[in-house]
């Protein structure tokens, strides 16, 4: 049997950010040799990426860079918030950032060709954990402003035609905090309005009062949903008394589009009871 030094053990896991005890096992399986322990490792680590692929990251951070009037919004999950605190999955984000934002790509797919895709196997070794790409968002107009709230749970992108950088992130951080569905009014799908509708008709009519009484409740609530959902129309979050739409006014600016990414939006979690999942692991 080769012996195993510590000093190879050490250069293995400098090399590949593995665990002692199983850089040990590969060079044991190698006979010592470094690069054939790494070509194993490398074998087996898609493996352990695959495995783990069907667990649901719905942890992880928002993160986002814009500038010169480019903005991107991504959201990149882990399986449990240990992880997303985690230096290695920080640092794998930023090199996702900086390779999607230099190549003004919001494809996903295209992105996790190559390169960053062996990186994120390398983390999901490393971390033992599924660690996903979700989303990409990017935004182009004369003036983008970025916002992404300290905790990286939410971010925003705000693109604008005149007024100032200031002011779009500012803008962006109104975004975060009040979570506008449209920009205007006007933008509200007529499905959304008509599904609104439906259900203020329906606490009218239980109040049992006239028609044409109901008629006005349901117009009144109709009105005061579509300034709680539309952006100009709401209250700037730091200065309640300004709207946002006559803060633009005042800056002769004007919102263009806007990107809003939650963490974990959507995303469905697979929930276990603690008896359950002893009893599957078990085998009972």
């Amino acid at each position: 049997m080769t012996r195993i030094t510590a000093q190879q053990v050490k250069e293995l896991r400098d090399r590949t950010g593995l665990g002692m005890m199983e850089c040990k096992k590969a060079l044991v399986e190698a006979q010592g040799t470094i690069e054939v322990a790494i070509e194993n490792l490398r074998k087996s680590s898609g493996l352990k990426a695959a495995k783990k692929a069907g667990r649901v990251a719905s942890d992880g951070l928002i993160i986002g860079k814009c500038e010169a009037g480019f903005g991107l919004l991504l959201e990149i999950n882990s399986e449990t918030d240990f992880v997303a605190r985690d230096s290695n999955f920080i640092d794998f984000s930023h090199i996702v950032l900086e390779e999607a934002f230099s190549k003004r790509n919001s494809d996903v797919g295209q992105l996790m060709n190559g390169l960053i895709e062996s990186e994120r196997q390398k983390l999901v070794q490393k971390v033992g954990e599924n660690i996903s790409v979700r989303r990409i968002s990017k935004l182009e107009s004369e003036l983008v402003g970025l916002y992404i709230h300290s905790n990286n749970r939410i971010g925003v992108l705000v693109g604008m035609e005149s007024g100032s950088f200031d002011l779009a992130k500012d803008i962006a951080m109104h975004v975060a905090a009040m979570n506008p569905l449209v920009i205007n009014p006007d933008d509200l799908s007529e499905e959304q309005l008509a599904k609104e509708r439906d259900i203020f008709l329906g606490q009218a009519q239980s109040s049992q009062k006239p028609p044409e009484i109901i008629e006005k409740m349901v117009a009144g609530k109709i009105r005061k949903y579509l300034e709680e959902v539309s952006l100009v129309q709401q209250p700037f979050v730091k200065d309640s008394e300004k709207k946002i739409g006559d803060l633009l006014k005042t800056n002769g600016a004007k919102i263009l589009d806007f990107v809003r990414f939650e963490l974990g939006e959507g995303i469905q979690k697979n929930t276990v009871d603690f008896a359950t999942e002893v009893h599957a692991q078990a085998g009972l």
